[in-house]
């Protein structure tokens, strides 16, 4: 199965509350999506691996993705090495995404910025034709290079090199990343604190988004940074 866009994060929840407007409204129009978390966030301050894994699970079902995998490296240890870039590369070739959706390329997390690096690579080299490659069936994969990978903005506010109008699909955003329970605002809950568990921190997710669409003109949007910049073909394009 073949994916229009593949959205990849390094920890569960990652990809919701950055950049699922994006792919709700991609789905809406009849793309393809995956999903890629690299790590289970055993780290987080709140909940655990098993319980987020079922989080994920059922985000990924009310997004309306087709698939969902875990690479399963080392919350807050992994490290830009062969192993780990291969690991990406063989579900960049499985599913032969058009376009790659990672990690931002600065932020407050420091496993954000060596994600977003790791994923980038490992897109260059599933395209080299002498990086050999095995699927689960024993068969050698063909190489393939995405068209383009974007980097969604995460903690820290960058400026955004384009942004997307999600206006239709910001409740259907928070809907989603309430789906990870265990890690947001829950007035019951008796965990640990942490810097993404306050009703502050989600009001600043809709808050950013408003911010992120004023420029554009829209209610909405999310916003992106590439490594390379980004062609169009018509000035009508733009908006």
């Amino acid at each position: 199965m073949k994916l229009d866009i593949l959205a990849i994060g390094v920890h569960p929840d990652d990809i919701e509350l950055s950049c699922s407007g994006t792919l709700l409204k991609a789905i809406a129009e009849g793309k393809k999506v995956g999903l890629l978390d690299l790590t289970k966030g055993e780290l987080g301050t709140r909940g655990n691996a098993e319980i987020r894994a079922q989080e994920a699970a059922n985000a990924a079902k009310l997004m309306g993705a087709l698939v969902r995998e875990n690479t399963e490296m080392d919350d807050g240890f992994f490290r830009h090495t062969r192993k780990n870039i291969m690991k990406i590369v063989r579900v960049i070739r499985k599913y032969q995404p058009k376009i790659v959706l990672a990690n931002a390329l600065e932020d407050r997390h420091p496993d954000h910025a060596r994600a977003a690096k790791l994923s980038s690579d490992a897109c260059f080299t599933a395209g080299l034709a002498k990086v050999e490659s095995i699927d689960k069936h024993g068969n050698i994969q063909k190489r393939w290079r995405p068209e383009a990978v974007y980097h969604y903005i995460q903690d820290y506010h960058l400026t955004p090199d384009f942004v997307i109008d999600i206006t239709p699909y910001i409740d259907r955003k928070m809907e989603l990343i309430m789906t990870f329970k265990s890690q947001f605002f829950d007035p019951d809950s008796k965990e640990l604190d942490s810097p993404i568990s306050s009703i502050n921190f989600l009001e600043s997710i809709k808050a950013k988004n408003r911010v992120f669409g004023r420029p554009a003109g829209v209610d909405f949007a999310e916003g992106f940074n590439v490594e390379r910049a980004p062609g169009v073909k018509d000035l009508f394009d733009l908006f």
